[in-house]
C-alpha cells in the first residue's frame, strides 16, 4: 500500500469519527451524516485491493463499472426511502437497512470463503484463489458470515415486529435450551472449518453453518417483546459493524476495518446505555421475553383508582395559567405526526410567559433518539429537551405535565409494583407533578403490554382522542383564553 493511499485512508477514518461525533447532537446530526458519507465516498474511490493497489494503478475494469452501477442504484433507493418513508416508520427503515448491511457482509465473507475452499467458475471463468486457507483468513470469514447472517435475519424479524406483524413475543418451553444447542452446533462447525477449509465437505459444512446462523437470528429475536426493539436494533447494528470489520481484516481493506469497528463499538455502547436506562441486563432483554401476556397480567395487578377524563378547554386553561409545563413525548405523538402541533402549542405558551420543557426518556419511541429526531424535525429548540435524569428531581415543581402518547416510560409501576416486568426501570416521574394530563386514543396498554398505574392517579386526567387533533384544539383554546 502506497504512503499516499495510507494517508488518504487515515483521513477517511477521521471523517468517520467526526461523523459519529456530530451525530451525538441533533444540532449537528445532518452535518455528521454528510461528513461520514463523504468519508465513505472517498474510501469507495480508493477501492483498496488485497495487494494494496487501487483502481488507478490497475486501470478501469468491468468490476468497477458494476461498483458504480450498484452505487447509483443504492443512492436512488436511499433517496426514495429518505423522502417517502414517514417518520413513524423510520425505526423500521433503520432495522431493514441494518439487516441489509449485515447480509452484504455475510455475502462478501461467504464468497471469499467458498472460492478459496474450492475453485469456482462463473460464465466459464475461474475466480482466482487470492488467499491461503490459513486460520488468519478463515476465522474472520467465518465470523463475518455468522454475525452478518444473524444480523440480517434478526433485523428482518425486528422490522416485522415494528410493523406490527408479530405483536407478542413468541415463546415455547425449552426455547433457550434449543437456541443454546443450535449455538453449540454453529460453534462446532466453525471450529471444524477453521482447520478444514478446503474441499466439498468444507463447502457443505459452511452452507449448513450459515443456514443455522440465519435461523438463530430469527430464533433470537422472535421471543423478544416490542418494547425491547430499540435495544435489539442497536445490538444488531453492532453485529453488522463487527461483521464488516471482520471482512476488512480478511480482504485487507482498511476502510472497512475502521468503519466496521466504529459501528460495532458505538452500537455496543448504545446497547449498554439503553439497558442501563431500563435497569435491565442485556441477557434479560435477549432471554426474558419481555412483553408477554403473562407479564401483562402481572403488571395489571394491584392497580387502584379510577380514570378521570378531561375536556380540551379545561386543559387549555390549566396550560395557559401555569408557570411551568413539561411535555413528555412518546410513540403516540409520532403515530399522529403531532410534533409540529406540539411546537405550535409550546410557542403559544411561551408567548404567555410559561416555561416549557420536554422530558426525554432514553428509550421512548421505537429507536434510540426517536423523540429527539421528531422534535428536531419540528424545529423545537434543542435547549428545551431535557434528559430524564436532569428533569426528574424537579418534577414536583411542575404545574402541568403533558404526556403525549408515552406509556411505559411514565408508568409508576416501575417503582410501585414489584411484580411488574418493568419494576426497577428508571422512568420520568410524571406522577409527581401537580396535574398530569395524559393524551391517548384509548386505555390500551403500551408496547410492554402492561397496565399503566399513572392513568389511575388522583392528579391524572385523561384527554382521549387523536393527539394531533387534540393538540390543535388546545392551541385554539389557549389562543382564545
Amino acid at each position: 500500500m502506497s504512503s499516499t493511499t495510507s494517508l488518504i485512508l487515515i483521513g477517511v477514518a477521521v471523517l468517520f469519527i467526526l461523523g459519529i461525533k456530530f451525530l451525538s447532537s441533533p444540532k449537528t446530526a445532518r452535518q455528521g451524516n454528510l461528513v461520514a458519507a463523504a468519508g465513505m465516498l472517498v474510501g469507495l474511490i480508493i477501492l483498496c485491493n488485497r495487494d494494496g493497489s487501487n483502481v488507478w494503478s490497475h486501470g478501469w475494469s468491468f468490476n468497477y463499472t458494476l461498483i458504480v452501477i450498484a452505487t447509483i442504484i443504492g443512492l436512488i433507493i436511499g433517496a426514495i426511502g429518505a423522502y417517502s418513508v414517514k417518520m413513524t416508520a423510520m425505526p423500521q427503515m433503520v432495522a431493514l437497512f441494518n439487516g441489509l448491511g449485515g447480509g452484504a457482509a455475510a455475502l462478501v465473507a461467504s464468497l471469499e470463503f467458498i472460492k478459496n475452499a474450492h475453485p469456482v467458475e462463473i460464465a466459464g471463468i475461474a475466480l482466482p484463489v487470492t488467499h491461503e486457507t490459513s486460520a488468519a483468513f478463515t476465522i474472520p470469514m467465518l465470523f463475518a458470515t455468522l454475525i452478518g447472517s444473524l444480523s440480517f435475519s434478526g433485523s428482518i424479524i425486528a422490522y416485522l415486529k415494528l410493523e406490527g406483524k408479530f405483536e407478542k413475543p413468541m415463546t415455547f418451553p425449552g426455547q433457550n435450551i434449543l437456541n443454546g444447542l443450535i449455538g453449540l452446533v454453529i460453534i462446532g462447525l466453525a471450529g471444524w472449518l477453521t482447520f478444514n477449509a478446503t474441499g466439498g465437505n468444507a463447502i457443505t459444512a459452511f452452507i449448513v453453518m450459515a443456514g443455522l446462523a440465519l435461523f438463530f437470528g430469527v430464533a433470537m429475536v422472535m421471543p423478544i417483546g416490542g418494547a425491547d426493539m430499540p435495544v435489539v436494533i442497536s445490538l444488531l447494528n453492532s453485529f453488522t459493524g463487527l461483521a464488516v470489520a471482520a471482512d476488512g481484516f480478511a480482504i485487507n481493506n482498511t476502510a472497512m476495518i475502521v468503519a466496521g469497528t466504529l459501528v460495532g463499538s458505538s452500537g455496543t455502547l448504545l446497547t449498554l446505555l439503553m439497558c442501563k436506562a431500563m435497569n435491565r441486563p442485556v441477557s434479560n432483554v435477549l432471554f426474558g421475553a419481555f412483553g408477554s401476556s403473562g407479564s401483562a397480567q402481572a403488571g395489571a395487578a394491584g392497580v387502584v383508582g379510577t380514570v378521570k377524563p378531561i375536556q380540551a378547554d379545561e386543559v387549555a386553561l390549566l396550560l395557559a395559567y401555569a408557570q411551568r409545563v413539561v411535555v413528555v413525548p412518546g410513540y403516540g405523538m409520532a403515530v399522529a405526526q403531532a410534533q409540529h402541533s406540539v411546537r405550535e402549542l409550546t410557542e403559544e405558551l411561551g408567548k404567555r410567559g410559561v416555561e416549557v420543557q420536554f422530558a426525554i426518556h432514553p428509550v421512548a419511541g421505537r429507536m434510540p433518539g426517536h423523540m429527539n429526531v421528531l422534535l428536531a424535525e419540528a424545529n423545537v429548540p434543542y435547549d428545551q429537551l431535557i434528559e430524564m435524569e436532569q428533569i426528574n428531581p424537579s418534577m414536583d415543581r411542575v404545574d402541568v405535565c403533558l404526556v403525549i402518547g408515552a406509556n411505559d416510560v411514565v408508568n409508576p409501576a416501575a417503582r410501585e409494583d414489584k411484580s411488574s416486568p418493568i419494576y426497577g426501570m428508571p422512568i420520568i416521574d410524571a406522577d409527581h407533578c401537580k396535574t398530569c394530563i395524559v393524551m391517548k386514543r384509548s386505555m390500551a396498554a403500551g408496547f410492554a403490554g402492561i397496565e399503566n398505574h399513572l392513568f389511575y392517579k388522583d392528579n391524572t386526567r385523561m384527554l382521549f382522542g387523536d393527539a394531533k387533533a387534540s393538540l390543535n384544539g388546545l392551541v385554539a383554546a389557549v389562543k382564545a383564553s
